[in-house]
């Protein structure tokens, strides 16, 4: 019964499955380099002698921009459909990458790490796919295609990790970063699978309520459960962004090898495949609201087990398989409540400022993390504050109410 109602939804080539396959390579493509640049902070701060805290704004200005960026192209991909974005995002994205490689100053590391990759980012990122996810898959489709798009980008994770740290080895960090840059016109033409269907052609997965950007904008940010969704999400982008940049030049700190971190990076990408299907799987058969308080609850443990305990490849790897699960499981569960309170017409837009939100954390933990490692010699005030912010977005997303807004109700009936 469900292969019928999945046959029925096919838009001429592109059935769901190829929809979400084409999806997900976007989303490794367009994640992984992004995911391995922590193993570039050395190498690139060495040759130029830099302080960490130059790449770390850099970084951390990449965050801030692919937060500002997202819901301006989600607004966009909304409107004119997501292969415009991603083919846009994935040009400026394997620019930046390019100019990366030949950066000799702070001010160019800025402009190409930060500024051009970071709205890259927000062009042809995961969040333009889960988008897409939901407006062509069917409705049944829909928390599990949120969970394999967002588990694509944690293969990204962990193919990118060992390859940059295999390739800075073999052939330079230089060329690394121009390999990865070459990577990004792949997502061209993949982007065409994910193309809203036609005037005339078979309809979307589910009807489209008619609603303005400025409603919509109105609707969610007057709604107490998105603004609180919103303010949960900071979380996840803080700890993220700053293990990504931080974590293997701490695990040096500790005496450990960049193997070591690299495979760590990596053991989060794979651990995370699992989670992030689990996570899309588990929304469609429990309150997402206390799915999300319990990862964030989880992840402020599992730094607690990192940073208390004597630093070791075990106890590293263990680490990164326990937050590799909790990594990029918000994502589901956190696109599946836009979905379910606003429907999915603005989805890509609305999951944007949540996203926003995310990155603001990005932003402050990449960039906190060198700021205090300069001053104080140690990560450990970052990691702490981490853990904070771990436990208060776990409260803060009980209050969440797992209903349509009225309008979206009316709509629906």
């Amino acid at each position: 019964m469900a292969m019928q109602s999945v046959s029925e939804r096919t838009i001429g080539w592109r059935t769901p499955l190829v929809i979400i396959v084409c999806g997900c390579l976007v989303s490794v493509i367009g994640f992984g380099p992004r995911a391995a640049l922590g193993f570039f902070l050395t190498p690139m701060s060495q040759a130029n002698h830099w302080g960490r805290d130059v790449f770390a704004f850099a970084l951390a200005i990449q965050n801030l921009l692919w937060g500002i960026g997202q819901p301006i192209a989600g607004g966009i991909a909304d409107r004119f459909g997501a292969p415009r974005v991603l083919i846009a995002g994935s040009i400026l994205y394997g620019l930046g990458l390019y100019l990366t490689a030949y950066a000799t100053s702070p001010l160019m590391l800025t402009v190409s790490a930060g500024v051009m990759i970071g709205f890259g980012l927000s062009g042809c990122a995961f969040t333009i796919v889960v988008g897409a996810f939901g407006k062509l898959v069917p409705p049944e489709w829909r928390s599990a295609a949120f969970g394999f798009g967002t588990a694509a980008g944690s293969f990204g994770q962990f193919l990118y990790s060992p390859l940059a740290v295999a390739l800075n080895g073999a052939v330079g960090w230089q060329t690394t970063l121009l390999i990865f840059a070459g990577f990004m016109a792949f997502i061209i033409p993949l982007s065409l699978a994910l193309a809203a269907p036609r005037a005339g052609g078979s309809p979307p997965a589910a009807p489209q309520p008619s609603q303005s950007l400025r409603h919509a904008m109105a609707e969610a940010f007057g709604h107490r459960s998105y603004v609180l969704l919103v303010l949960g999400f900071f979380t996840c982008g803080f700890q993220l962004a700053f293990v990504t940049v931080h974590l293997p030049a701490y695990l040096l700190d500790r005496g450990l090898s960049a193997q070591v971190g690299g495979w760590t990076l990596a053991v989060i990408g794979l651990f995370n495949i699992i989670g992030s299907i689990a996570s899309g799987y588990l929304g469609n058969r429990m309150s997402k609201r206390y799915l999300l308080s319990v990862i964030y609850l989880l992840r402020a443990l599992a730094i607690v087990f990192l940073i208390v305990l004597p630093a070791s490849a075990v106890t590293t790897l263990l680490f990164g398989a326990v937050i590799g699960l909790l990594w990029l499981s918000t994502v589901p569960p956190t696109s599946g409540l836009v979905a379910l309170m606003f429907g999915t017409r603005w989805l890509a837009m609305l999951f944007g400022f949540a996203f926003l939100s995310h990155q603001v954390g990005g932003f402050l933990g990449v960039w906190l993390g060198g700021l205090v490692f300069d001053h104080y010699g140690t990560y450990n005030p970052v990691w702490w504050l981490a853990v904070l912010f771990g436990l208060l977005s776990a409260v803060i997303n009980l209050p969440i109410v797992e209903e349509p807004v009225e309008r979206a109700a009316e709509a629906a009936a």
